[in-house]
């Protein structure tokens, strides 16, 4: 299953020439890398980044991270997923941009 996880451009570069990262100043916050599923990523860009621009959706394998990985409850009662260790450069699938296009971030197609 793949879950999703939306960089600054900055925070992405840092991520590609570090090749880790314990995430945005969110996560450093929360004490662990905040990721979405496709169901809510989109509300995610809408509540976290809105209106922010020369983002990077970055996709990464669930499977892939173990024990790290912990789904606990959020808005509304949902499911996510949440790292519990630095997230590397190793763990994405892929990558894409996140443009914003008249204030709506377009998500590649299959996601959200």
């Amino acid at each position: 299953m793949l879950i999703y996880k939306i960089f600054r451009a900055d925070e992405w570069a840092e991520l590609a020439e570090a090749g880790k990262t314990r995430g945005a100043p969110v996560d450093l916050a929360d004490g662990f890398v905040h990721f979405s599923t496709a169901a809510t990523v989109a509300e995610t860009a809408a509540k976290h980044f809105a209106g922010e621009d020369a983002l990077v959706l970055v996709a990464c394998e669930a499977d892939t991270m173990g024990e790290a990985l912990v789904w606990e409850p959020s808005r509304g009662g949902a499911l996510f997923p949440h790292l519990y260790r630095e997230m590397q450069f190793d763990d994405v699938a892929w990558s894409a941009p996140l443009p914003l296009h008249d204030g709506v971030h377009q998500f590649p197609a299959g996601v959200a």
